[in-house]
């Protein structure tokens, strides 16, 4: 079930807006969805919103957690929102071409990761250039991804191609 959602319209846009705002803080919700731009809402047959797309592709899904997981297109906008370094994890050139190949990223190939990174949380994998180069969500905590030399960091679900 697929549903436009327009300016005239907002249909369950002011929700998801709030949730993304609590999720990544304030201004990710209109950052996410704008009330300027028609967006669709997929919704499972009891009519819980699934995926939210844009004309420029899936920003986010909808977790049955009542959180959401990113698009890359969705990275992209939390990307130009959210102050450096929140919800980022900074890689440098050697880790760069795997993620974007949709590797996973390794703690001790962390150059910088943003304070409130919990494990479960949706996060930013940027390179040390600024540029986003997968969305993805995070094994470790901050603190851990900083300290550990082992282990995963963020498992990553959509990389960027290179341009």
């Amino acid at each position: 079930m697929s549903e436009s959602v327009d300016e005239n319209g907002q249909t369950g846009l002011s929700n998801l807006r709030m949730i993304a705002d609590y999720q990544f803080g304030a201004g990710a919700g209109e950052a996410l969805f704008p009330p300027t731009e028609s967006l669709t809402i997929k919704r499972t047959t009891s009519g819980r919103p699934q995926q939210v797309h844009a004309e420029s592709g899936r920003l986010v899904s909808f977790g049955i957690d009542g959180r959401f997981t990113l698009g890359l297109e969705g990275g992209r906008r939390l990307h130009d929102a959210l102050e450096h370094p929140a919800y980022r994890v900074v890689v440098d050139d050697e880790s760069e071409p795997f993620v974007r190949d949709e590797k996973n990223v390794f703690a001790k190939f962390v150059l910088e990761v943003g304070d409130e990174i919990r494990p479960g949380d949706e996060v930013l994998v940027v390179h040390e250039r600024g540029e986003l180069i997968a969305v993805g969500t995070a094994q470790l905590g901050a603190d851990a991804i900083e300290d550990f030399d082992t282990g995963m960091a963020v498992t990553v679900r959509e990389g960027a191609p290179a341009e």
